[in-house]
């Protein structure tokens, strides 16, 4: 098994390479949907958030108000230690058991949006980070996502800088261009995987 740690900035096209390569045989790991997952209706993740938040942090209908908690931890670096102490375990668990279950030979592509702001390059075989130009970055937040101009660069400031992204890198995915010039070099990246795995 090939552990693989797939990351890059807001807006520089990590989905649709994850896409591309679970088409090719990739088994992935999405850390961002499970955090959703261990923190649904009736799981201990949410219990444990209320229990360290309040019951305000909740809809109406019992599920978690995730902009309103959003709030409670942006600038508050203790709030979010907390918040991370919760989370970042129930992650952790049921990605080692999606990876479990993959069989011997398969490569696992780990999903992780924080890699390099969390330090978690060592945690797998090879890190590929997908890389865009803060210029692409925002255009697309922009254009694709609909956020204003502001809230984009808030974003993009909040995570990791590009170098420090690219430092952690073993191999990089050039994603400036358009979706045409992609495929190729998933297509390529996907090749050096399986020759990994396989040696």
């Amino acid at each position: 098994m090939l552990t693989v740690g797939l990351t890059g900035g807001i807006g520089a096209g990590k989905s649709e390479v994850s896409r591309l390569l679970v088409s090719y045989g990739a088994v992935l790991v999405d850390a961002d949907r499970i955090a959703r997952e261990v923190v649904e209706p009736g799981t201990p993740g949410l219990a444990a958030i209320v229990e360290e938040f309040g019951r305000e942090v909740l809809r109406e209908d019992g599920t978690l108000d995730r902009p309103k908690l959003g709030g409670i931890v942006f600038n508050a670096p203790d709030r979010l230690r907390a918040l991370n102490a919760i989370v970042h375990p129930l992650v952790g668990a049921r990605s080692a058991e999606l990876e479990a279950s993959a069989g011997p030979g398969a490569i696992v592509v780990h999903d992780v949006p924080l890699l390099a702001e969390n330090e978690l390059a060592g945690l797998y075989d090879v890190v590929v980070v997908v890389d865009a130009s803060p210029e692409t970055q925002l255009d697309r937040l922009v254009r694709l996502r609909g956020m204003t101009e502001q809230e984009a660069r808030a974003r993009m400031a909040a995570q990791a800088t590009r170098e420090r992204r690219l430092a952690a890198a073993d191999l990089v995915i050039d994603n400036d261009g358009p979706l045409e010039a992609l495929k190729p070099q998933v297509e390529k990246v996907w090749e050096e995987l399986r020759g990994r795995a396989e040696g």
